[in-house]
């Protein structure tokens, strides 16, 4: 809150002239000082009188060092709209710590409304008449309160949602609420995806990859639906639902690459067993640019060599694509063993066998990891 403060104080940018004349005009009100004012009398009329001396932060800043007092300005001696521009910077935590002491303050409305809305980005509640004695506060408490429901069991949480009122029982209002909240756990959101494959299908029309490289596109895209550990259909039909959204987003790009969904398709495999390739510290004889294009243009024979070579040079520059969802390095390295699994017996399943050199180089590591 102090930072805050000082960044508030700062941006006012009060002259210094303006707070001298007022701690000259106090002080000759109480008879501090001895003999006239020595002050220019142009100088005087360029400067505006202070009407409210209290309201003066650089003279109130003043005065508490003269006096060597300690903590922070109270905020309810500052002017309402600066004591809210500060406290807007708090969390919901040290909030409520702070209605403690400024109860009004810390009760408004515009603070809690939010909080709500930049943590949970789309509510359906959002968009329909609030009732009288309606408290963002309270609807702060229940979506958080239904957040960590959802982490704990997903389709308990959603039901929480919707019994409050807060969100629709439609797919794309699920969707949305999903797409633009950070507060859930990734691990139970792929859980609830998996079954609930109308709101996925939802979820993947709302990402817009126009003009987005394929690989930046691709970490957007498990950004918000993670890639999965285990083996299953479920990541086939990740990839294939963002192969189809890829070239939707992008026409121009197919016609002028020569794109499809099932090149698409392909590629997708390509930069995440490359990704893996490149980013784990258990394989010493990492794949070379042209083994990835000459592996890469057996699979998808249209895509040109210098197009399949800029997708090599992102991941070497920028780093993996698939958004594991954890930061802790072990457990990445554990994630991408299972996904190369994965990714290996679905391409092979498929009669892509044209990338079996490329699968068999990552069988040399996944045991070590």
């Amino acid at each position: 809150m102090g930072q805050g403060l000082w960044r508030v104080v700062r941006n006012q940018q009060l002259q210094q002239q303006y707070s001298e004349q007022c701690f000259l005009q106090r002080d000759r009100e109480r008879g501090r000082r001895v003999g006239p004012p020595l002050a220019d009398p142009l100088q005087q009329r360029r400067t505006p009188q202070c009407q409210v001396p209290g309201t003066d932060i650089s003279h109130l800043l003043r005065v508490r060092r003269g006096k060597e007092e300690q903590g922070f300005i109270d905020l309810e001696m500052l002017p309402p709209e600066l004591s809210i521009t500060i406290l807007s910077y708090l969390n919901a935590t040290d909030l409520c710590l702070a209605s403690c002491v400024w109860q009004d303050l810390g009760n408004d409305e515009y603070l809690w409304q939010g909080l709500c809305k930049s943590t949970w980005g789309h509510c359906s509640i959002y968009n329909r008449r609030l009732p009288s004695g309606f408290s963002y506060r309270k609807l702060y408490m229940e979506l958080d309160e239904g957040s960590l429901t959802f982490n704990a069991n997903p389709q308990e949480g959603i039901s929480y949602f919707m019994s409050r009122g807060i969100l629709v029982d439609h797919p794309k209002e699920i969707a949305k609420f999903i797409f633009y909240t950070r507060m859930l756990n990734w691990k139970m959101l792929r859980i609830y995806l998996d079954e609930r494959r109308d709101v996925l299908d939802e979820l993947v029309t709302l990402h817009n990859f126009s003009n987005q490289f394929l690989p930046n596109a691709l970490r957007d895209f498990f950004r918000h639906i993670h890639a999965p550990e285990e083996r299953g259909e479920y990541l086939e039909t990740l990839i294939t639902k963002f192969s189809h959204r890829f070239c939707a987003c992008n026409p121009t790009l197919v016609q002028d690459v020569g794109l499809s969904p099932d090149a698409v398709y392909v590629l997708c495999y390509s930069l995440i067993l490359l990704s893996i390739d490149l980013t784990s510290p258990h394989v010493k004889n990492k794949m070379s640019k042209r083994e990835f294009i000459r592996n890469t243009r057996r699979a998808a024979q249209n895509i040109s060599e210098d197009f399949v070579g800029h997708l090599y040079d992102n991941i070497y520059l920028i780093g993996h694509v698939a958004g594991l969802g954890t930061t802790e390095t072990r457990q990445r390295e554990l994630a991408c063993k299972t996904l190369a699994n994965a990714l290996g017996r679905i391409l092979l399943q498929a009669g892509r066998k044209t990338l079996s050199e490329f699968i068999s180089k990552m069988k040399s590591y996944e045991l070590s990891l």
